[in-house]
């Protein structure tokens, strides 16, 4: 199971942390992955990493400006999320995938959702 958090309301150019803290057969990922859903848009990628940890894939539109790190220790993943902007003002789902994938970038990518938790920038 997955289960994000850390979502809330900022102001541009602020600032959060959002977590998806993993629990059951961790051992059994082969990689976690944030996707955000927008108001009237679908669901679109935004960042991901292997389980292992050595690769991040990262969507143009949030590379340089968000972050995506795991704690072992936690089994969790976190999303760091800089430089925020009223478009990024989305639901942000966590989600796993089992196998490797060639393909991390879609939703059709992974097996296993999180609940979403909501990011608002706005003044």
């Amino acid at each position: 199971q997955l289960q994000a958090s850390g979502g809330g309301l900022v102001q541009p150019g602020g600032s959060l942390r959002l977590s998806c803290a993993a629990s059951g057969r961790t051992s059994s990922h082969y990689a976690v992955g944030w996707f955000r859903q927008a108001p009237g848009k679908e669901r679109e990628f935004v960042a991901a990493i292997t389980w292992s940890g050595f690769s991040t894939f990262y969507a143009d539109s949030v590379k340089g400006r968000f972050t995506i790190s795991k704690d072992n220790a936690k089994n969790t993943v976190y999303l760091q999320v800089n430089s925020l902007k009223p478009e990024d003002t989305a639901v942000y789902y966590c989600a796993s995938r089992r196998y490797y994938s060639s393909s991390l970038t879609t939703n059709q990518d992974y097996d296993n959702w999180g609940q979403g938790t909501p990011v608002t920038v706005s003044s």
